[in-house]
């Protein structure tokens, strides 16, 4: 049987995390395929919320198998961190496999990530400082430590051995650091990290192919967002995987034919964090209106998130780079008490229009976007049931949204709840 994959279509936070633990209820296997801890997910379950970094999203159903695939960069001190913490809210956690081809990220990382951004000033990407890009930059110069290399120690001792050497040079070097002691690293994740892991520790490739060819339903569930992959994203202020949904295969170990459905995440309305261009940016009293409502700040650093209006380019763009077959729409609620909403259709740049984004980059940052401004709703959406119970201008701005885009809206979202998601039909 296929695998759907979950894939976040504007700049992350748009509710993957609600809407994986919504299909959870159908699945038998979710998967997690890349990102590492700076990824935060909310969850609100029956007035509960739950945030979590690293656990794909269907650990709080008891029929899941949650798995933590091969392209995810896993901090350890974090992951056990977060199970202690579901443990201790009553959550099992003893269903999780873990990869053993994910890349650790290590504490030089983590000291490269911090003095790196500060050493960049007001050229910072706004990273979060949590060693991502720098342990998915040691995974591709292939000098990166992985997860099973914690259960051989005389390989991994080797292996630090050598990437040490020139990460305490650089840190001493350019940075003005104090080296790290490899020996101290190697008893911390080999003493401390690796007995606690070490019951996680399995085939995640070999449990997805033989959940499929027994017919059992498998979710892909991705961290970040289309507009935050190093190849398709708004370059250099992206993450350092690939998000999109062809990473879902390189990601888990699953290819292309395992999968036949591709739902894309979008808010009603459009956030990012840090730096990098964002056309359809407002700021004053409708920003403070859409971060209050919204409750956008960042699930792991806390960060204010900048807001827009939808933009129905991107969106485009985002259908292309990952074959979309569907949408599900969240925060439709955050628009509430707006006397009118505004949907950017298009940009125009030098005369010319773009129903896609320009290829420059440096285009990209001028742009003017182009709008279609629609009547509000004035309705608390909150309680809605059935989209028969959506506000005529309500639906008649999904409706929009759809038709711009050019796929279904299949899901509106009208809550922070598990339960407050509406099933909607809109070509």
């Amino acid at each position: 049987m296929p695998a759907t994959v979950v894939v976040g279509t504007q700049w992350g936070d748009e509710g993957k995390g609600k809407l994986t633990d919504l299909l959870a209820k159908e699945m038998d296997v979710v998967v997690r395929y890349q990102g590492g801890h700076n990824a935060g997910h909310t969850i609100v379950v029956g007035g509960e919320r739950f945030a979590l970094q690293l656990c794909p999203s269907g650990i709080l159903y008891p029929h899941i198998t949650p798995l933590i695939g091969n392209g995810v960069v896993v901090e350890p001190e974090a992951l056990l961190n977060e199970l202690d913490e579901l443990g201790r809210r009553g959550v099992d956690t003893s269903r999780l496999v873990v990869s053993g081809n994910a890349h650790l990220i290590m504490p030089y990382h983590l000291e490269l990530d911090r003095v790196a951004e500060r050493y960049l000033g007001k050229n910072a990407l706004g990273t979060t400082k949590r060693g991502i890009g720098p342990a998915y930059a040691d995974k591709s110069a292939r000098v990166g430590l992985r997860v099973q290399d914690l259960f051989d120690p005389k390989i991994f001792r080797e292996k630090l051995d050598v990437v040490l050497k020139e990460k305490n040079a650089v840190l001493a070097k350019v940075y003005n650091r104090l080296p790290l002691s490899a020996a101290e690293v190697a008893e911390r994740y080999l003493g401390e990290f690796a007995p606690r892991i070490a019951p996680f520790i399995g085939d995640t490739v070999g449990i997805l192919h033989e959940a499929l060819a027994s017919g059992r339903n498998v979710l892909l569930e991705g961290a970040q967002a289309t507009f935050l992959d190093l190849d398709h994203g708004t370059y250099p202020f992206v993450t350092s995987s690939n998000p999109v949904a062809g990473g879902a295969c390189t990601g888990s170990g699953l290819g292309p034919r395992d999968i036949d459905r591709v739902i894309g995440i979008a808010k009603a309305y459009v956030t990012r964090v840090g730096a990098g261009p964002f056309p359809t940016e407002v700021d004053g009293d409708l920003a403070e209106l859409l971060v209050e409502r919204g409750r956008e700040y960042g699930t792991v650093t806390g960060r204010r998130r900048r807001v827009g209006w939808f933009d129905a380019v991107l969106a485009r763009q985002a259908v292309r780079l990952n074959s979309l077959t569907e949408i599900a729409l969240t925060k439709l609620d955050v628009l509430d008490t707006l006397d009118t909403v505004r949907v950017c259709v298009a940009y125009e740049h030098a005369g010319e229009r773009y129903r896609y984004p320009p290829c420059h980059q440096s285009t990209l940052h001028q742009v003017v976007p182009v709008y279609e401004e629609l009547p509000g709703w004035g309705t608390d959406l909150t309680g809605t049931t059935s989209a028969a119970d959506l506000p005529a201008a309500a639906t008649d701005y999904v409706r929009l949204l759809a038709e711009e885009v050019g796929v279904p809206v299949r899901l509106v979202g009208v809550g922070p709840g598990r339960e407050q998601i509406v099933s909607f039909a809109a070509a």
